[in-house]
């Protein structure tokens, strides 16, 4: 075997297992509502329903109220609500809405990359009609 085959394996055999430990890290979540609306409990619903498929055990979930501690809103630059911010691990990401669209929520997590669909199932791309001026 020559050097160069011996970094080669070396190389691999560190990228195998950063692979290996990517798919046990833990995440640190935190998930802003505004109150206890249905669009909020909602949202609640969605993030621990996706944690608990995608990633049991290896996730720390906050659920913050901005109405109740508004200082975490502005300390966190939130203008919308409900807001999850994935802090860890790297890269930090930030996710708007009810979090219904779970492929969107697996790939903001990190835990899927995305796929060429248009998020219906379909490869074909989404064809979109615009309409013709008057």
């Amino acid at each position: 075997m020559e050097n160069g085959d011996a970094i080669e394996t070396d190389a691999s055999e560190k990228f195998e297992k950063a692979l290996k430990n990517m798919s046990r890290e833990n995440y640190v979540l935190r998930l802003y509502v505004a109150g206890m609306s249905p669009r909020s409990i909602q949202a609640i619903e969605n993030v621990k329903r996706l944690c608990e498929e995608n990633m049991p055990g290896r996730y720390q979930l906050d659920i913050i109220d901005i109405y109740q501690q508004p200082i975490f809103a502005k300390e966190g630059q939130i203008v919308a609500a409900p807001t999850l911010i994935k802090e860890l691990p790297p890269p930090i990401s930030k996710m708007i809405g009810d979090m219904s669209n779970k492929e969107r929520m697996l790939v903001g997590l990190d835990l899927r990359s995305m796929s060429l669909g248009n998020g219906n199932g379909s490869k074909k791309p989404e064809q979109v009609k615009i309409p013709k001026p008057e």
